[in-house]
């Protein structure tokens, strides 16, 4: 009877176990990741380059993704882009020793979910990889709302992460279709730009309401015919924005 227990614990932990991808040119800091990552119930693939990071991130199925900055081959902002407009989706976390806040936003303007920057520790490290888990697999679960929205001329899918605007497809980088579909599932209803940030970035991003500015300024010139009088989405000046009237 025992013996059965262990092996239905065994079945289970296999089916939770996770696998991530690290791509770090430095040997001791992927090193450090990976030993410590593993206490996640994680299998770890390392690699040192941005090509071979592109080519196993897109060939294989991830739960997670490190990426560091600055890498040989292909940088990690530019291997973040490529795998956000290849829509690989994986929740991808970037790891820089570049401290600017600059370096930071651009980061996550271009699709990354979060960022830590060296050196960290090893709670840290672990407590953010674990909250992209949560947020991934929030994002997984069956959600009782429609799959399709629609306001005027915009229709979004959420099960083929389309956006079309009068019949043409809009091209939208993964957060702009996130902050999207927020706005159009909350129309007429005021958000701050903090409230935007917890809801569409989630943990880890306080401070930093001006990348919603950005990315709702891109999501505008891909809507609005004329940007001085937006139909969709609007701001509530000193408060936030509204989607639709």
């Amino acid at each position: 009877m025992e013996s059965k227990s262990l092996q239905a614990v065994d079945v289970l932990s296999d089916l939770d176990r996770k696998r991530f991808l690290i791509v770090e040119d430095d040997p001791d800091i992927a090193d450090l990741m990976s030993l410590h990552l593993r206490d996640l119930n994680a299998d770890i693939l390392v690699v040192s380059d941005g090509v071979e990071g592109f080519q196993r991130a897109r060939s294989e199925q991830w739960n997670a993704i490190i990426l560091d900055l600055q890498l040989p081959g292909i940088d990690g902002l530019e291997l973040c882009r490529m795998l956000r407009v290849s829509q690989i989706y994986v929740p991808l976390m970037m790891v820089t020793s570049r401290s600017t806040e600059l370096d930071r936003v651009l980061g996550l303007e271009i699709g990354a979910d979060d960022y830590l920057v060296k050196p960290f520790s090893v709670a840290e490290l672990k407590a953010r990889v674990k909250a992209l888990l949560r947020r991934s697999a929030q994002s997984e679960k069956p959600r009782p709302e429609a799959s399709v929205l629609s306001y005027l001329s915009l229709s979004l899918d959420s099960s083929s992460r389309k956006a079309k605007l009068a019949e043409k497809t809009l091209d939208l980088t993964a957060k702009e279709f996130d902050l999207l579909w927020f706005f159009a599932s909350h129309v007429g209803k005021v958000f701050k730009r903090s409230e935007l940030l917890d809801k569409v970035w989630g943990y880890g991003h306080e401070g930093y309401e001006h990348t919603v500015n950005s990315h709702i300024n891109r999501l505008r010139s891909k809507l609005e015919s004329d940007s001085s009088n937006p139909v969709y989405i609007n701001t509530i000046w000193g408060v936030g924005y509204r989607f639709g009237e």
